[in-house]
């Protein structure tokens, strides 16, 4: 792990006992107790996440909204100060580059939080646009943006709401408390100057983001971790945060978006944030709707029946009770109650609705030596499990 980059954190989450492991070029952690307790945390209380791996970028200047909205899929013109919207950048192909936040904090300057592991490559493709549009691109976590940098760090779950309240000034604390979902205001968390966004990557309703000063982050990390021990805030590593978003049916980069299947927002059930009827023409829009409109698979979230059956991964293959392949495997985890959970992309044609059965073959690492077609006693077949399959997301909670 010699070349891999560490947040701020990393001797914080030492300290801790987390298991840690490489994702998208950092070393993070994947739990300090276990992803199946961190999961119930959020979903119960509160869990906080280190999610400083992430690109911070900012834009600015009188053309960041046009240059946004030619790169991106969502209507940034409609975007208010104080919102944020999630969207997708597209390359001329209509293929994703990644998906983004962006979230408007002044009328002419806007953060976008990109993935870890695309950091890199989107500055470059973002730079490569700009052209004569009249706004700067900035690394927030550059040292050269000095008091302006920032980092993510993520509260989630129902009690994130009473846990900030206790560490902001009684007037923030109320104005925190009539954020809408999507919000962001600025805020001093104990004497942190802080922008908080009322977002997640966990389903959950009560979540906040907050983006401070890289140098902050550790004391910031504590006193959260002190000011909700009396809710029962847990820190919880990369592992819950995968679990808990395949249960919430949101896309990951490289499996349901991008990656070897070449995902996008119609395979996925979020082509309403491609928003082609938007006043200005976005990179890729032609190729991404002459695309759509040949697409004939769709993505199910599908629970396993039974518990204790291998885990399956992207890739797998999904069938109908005939036996015949309808689909692969893009994500799975194990939910709160201890079932394994997933995503799927499927046929639109084998009719895999809610509350239909359907059997995934969980391959090993390494494939057997082909079965013959009477194999001798003793020998072991490649079973599928049964699962069922579950609504596209969640009843909303709060």
């Amino acid at each position: 792990m010699a070349d891999l980059k560490r947040t701020a954190l990393f001797e914080v989450h030492k300290r801790l006992s987390a298991r840690m492991a490489p994702f998208g070029g950092w070393e993070m952690p994947l739990w300090y107790t276990s992803a199946r307790e961190e999961h119930l945390a959020v979903r119960a209380a509160a869990g906080l996440f280190d999610v400083s791996h992430m690109g911070v970028l900012e834009v600015r200047g009188p053309d960041a909204c046009a240059f946004l909205d030619r790169v991106s899929t969502n209507d940034v013109s409609k975007l208010a100060v104080g919102r944020s919207h999630y969207s997708y950048m597209l390359d001329e192909r209509g293929d994703v580059v990644d998906d983004i936040m962006i979230y408007r904090i002044e009328p002419e300057r806007y953060m976008v939080v990109v993935n870890a592991a695309n950091d890199d490559k989107d500055q470059g493709w973002l730079r490569a646009q700009i052209g004569g549009f009249r706004c700067a691109l900035r690394d927030l976590r550059n040292p050269a943006c000095g008091e302006d940098r920032r980092v993510d760090l993520a509260l989630q779950g129902p009690g994130s709401l009473a846990i900030l309240q206790r560490l902001l000034p009684a007037a923030q604390g109320a104005m925190l408390a009539e954020l809408p979902y999507t919000g962001v205001m600025r805020a001093q968390i104990a004497g942190c100057d802080a922008f908080i966004s009322r977002t997640g990557y966990t389903g959950e309703r009560i979540a906040y983001e907050i983006f401070a000063h890289p140098d902050a982050s550790v004391a910031l990390w504590q006193t959260l971790l002190d000011a909700g021990r009396a809710h029962g805030l847990k820190p919880c590593g990369l592992a819950a945060r995968d679990s808990l978003r395949t249960e919430a049916g949101l896309p990951l980069y490289g499996h349901e978006l991008g990656g070897p299947l070449n995902l996008a927002p119609y395979h996925i059930g979020f082509d309403n944030f491609v928003k082609v009827g938007k006043a200005s023409e976005f990179i890729g829009k032609a190729a991404y709707m002459e695309k759509a409109a040949r697409n004939s698979s769709t993505m199910v979230r599908f629970r396993m029946n039974e518990k204790g059956v291998r885990p399956s991964k992207l890739g797998d293959p999904v069938l109908d009770k005939r036996g015949r392949v309808i689909g692969v495997v893009t994500s799975c985890a194990q939910d709160g109650e201890g079932y394994l959970l997933g995503l799927a992309l499927v046929e639109r044609s084998a009719g895999a609705d809610e509350g239909s059965t359907i059997y995934i073959v969980a391959l090993p690492e390494r494939m057997p030596e082909p079965l013959k077609p009477f194999a001798p006693p003793g020998s072991r077949a490649l079973m599928p499990d049964s699962a069922t399959v579950l609504s596209r997301f969640p009843p909303r909670r709060g």
